[in-house]
């Protein structure tokens, strides 16, 4: 699995890149903000909205510490998406939120 962390896609997004990132936190997580632009598909619901996403496009799993991300990352892998886990989450990250 390809991993992240917090503080290279706040480098990137600084640089102006233009990253696809998938939130899997639940509702009541992402109420607390989330990064700018993230797209949020709860971790329990990502195998029926998956149809939603571009296998031609790179996405980051962001959870809350890692875990749950790990979890989707590998998910979507074995249906061929590139995903990358963001490996520390929510509570490393520095950067604005939405």
């Amino acid at each position: 699995m390809k991993i992240i962390t917090a503080k290279e896609v706040e480098a990137l997004l600084q640089e102006g890149k233009t990253l696809h990132i998938i939130d899997v936190r639940e509702n009541e997580e992402v109420a607390n903000g989330k990064i700018p632009g993230a797209i949020h598909i709860p971790l329990g619901f990502l195998d029926v909205r998956m149809n939603e996403l571009d296998k031609n496009l790179e996405y980051i799993i962001v959870c809350h510490s890692g875990g749950r991300s790990g979890m989707a990352a590998n998910f979507l892998t074995s249906y061929g998406f590139k995903a990358v886990n963001m490996i520390d989450g929510m509570v490393a990250w520095e950067g604005p939120i939405e």
